[in-house]
């Protein structure tokens, strides 16, 4: 459970089901915090936070006890006046008018939990739910990278893509080149007060055959419910994804041989799954992620009394949220591999 606002004191996750004796560090969350927060490059939004995490429970020295993880950062750059214009004036395609409608009330100062803020706590879950899987399952790696922004494709091949050449551009891709474009396409958006959006894509490598329910708990419809749960993103799939609709039985269709007395698939369009479990192939996704919905240009609006308005974006926002959530999308992944792992072992009655 992720908790706090924006605009708040501090914002956090606690987690639960966590297994005990599991080796854990500050610095192991630290480290994913560093990748998603602000301020970092010219190309995203100008917040100075720290993102300093504090541990109030569940850790032992740098073991997990098995108990409750809860995990705090403070807010300490937020300006809210920027924000007096929206207390009555709904942004377009914010989610200030659906946050009414549903509780009669919002934070509209940063968007309240409608802020990318609230993500802070799914990448500080991530970490714990990594370093679970480092202990249990040391062969799984997860790599995301940007694979386009607007209409700047990156060349990344899933098979070996790495976390250090992703991180190694400003706009986090193993394509040194697209990423400069990026770049210079993401400058451009911001000089005119605009946005871009983009694709994140993610490769599971390593992950054991058998993850995943037959049904309601495919593996495939958890991954989608945890990445469209991200903020800003508008489109997911798996494997072959929508280009499956082109394609004919024959050209789908993964044929099956045996490789070191493993089962293998010669092609991958299932992207690693099949019937709802993985089949231990590489598990690939693609994001489609929308524009950042403020803008630094006036906009037709309303307000909450129902007259016409117009309103000019104000405040710090990225441009393209794109090169901040490449952790994020990749912490969803590991959260909701780590769930089907631990269900798994205990379904087949697993040791210790």
């Amino acid at each position: 459970m992720t908790w706090g606002e924006s605009h708040g004191s501090s914002v956090g996750v606690v987690i639960d089901g966590c297994p005990s004796r599991i080796p854990l560090t500050r610095e192991d969350i630290q480290h994913e915090l560093d990748r998603r927060r602000p301020g970092q490059s010219e190309i995203v939004t100008p917040r100075l936070e720290e993102d300093q995490v504090e541990i109030l429970s569940g850790l032992l020295g740098d073991r997990t006890l098995g108990t409750p993880i809860a995990l705090m950062v403070r807010n300490k750059d937020h300006r809210s006046s920027a924000y007096d214009e929206m207390e009555h004036t709904y942004r377009p395609s914010h989610a200030d008018y659906s946050y009414d409608a549903k509780y009669g009330i919002r934070a509209w100062a940063g968007g309240g939990r409608a802020s990318a803020r609230e993500t802070i706590g799914r990448v500080a879950a991530g970490a714990v739910a990594k370093a679970v899987m480092r202990q249990l399952c040391p062969d799984m790696e997860i790599v995301a990278w940007v694979n386009r922004v607007h209409t700047i494709q990156a060349d990344v091949d899933p098979a070996s893509v790495t976390s250090e050449a992703v991180e190694s551009n400003m706009v986090p891709t193993a394509d040194p080149q697209a990423a400069e474009l990026m770049v210079e396409a993401i400058k451009a958006a911001k000089a005119e007060g605009n946005s871009l959006g983009g694709v994140i894509s993610c490769v599971v490598r390593g992950c054991p055959a058998g993850m995943g329910d037959p049904v309601f708990d495919k593996l495939d419809a958890t991954l989608a419910h945890a990445m469209m749960s991200i903020p800003a993103v508008k489109g997911f799939e798996i494997g072959s994804g929508f280009h499956a609709a082109d394609m004919t039985g024959a050209e789908h269709n993964d044929a099956f041989y045996m490789e070191d007395g493993r089962v293998r698939t010669r092609t991958n369009n299932s992207g690693g799954i099949q019937g709802g479990i993985s089949n231990g192939e590489a598990i690939v996704m693609n994001l489609a992620f929308k524009p950042t919905a403020t803008l630094m240009t006036t906009q037709e609006t309303v307000t909450d009394n129902g007259c016409a308005a117009i309103l000019k974006g104000k405040g710090r926002h990225d441009p393209c949220v794109l090169p901040r959530a490449v952790p994020i999308v990749e912490a969803m992944a590991w959260l909701t591999l780590c769930d089907h792992f631990l269900r798994q072992r205990c379904q087949q009655g697993t040791p210790d």
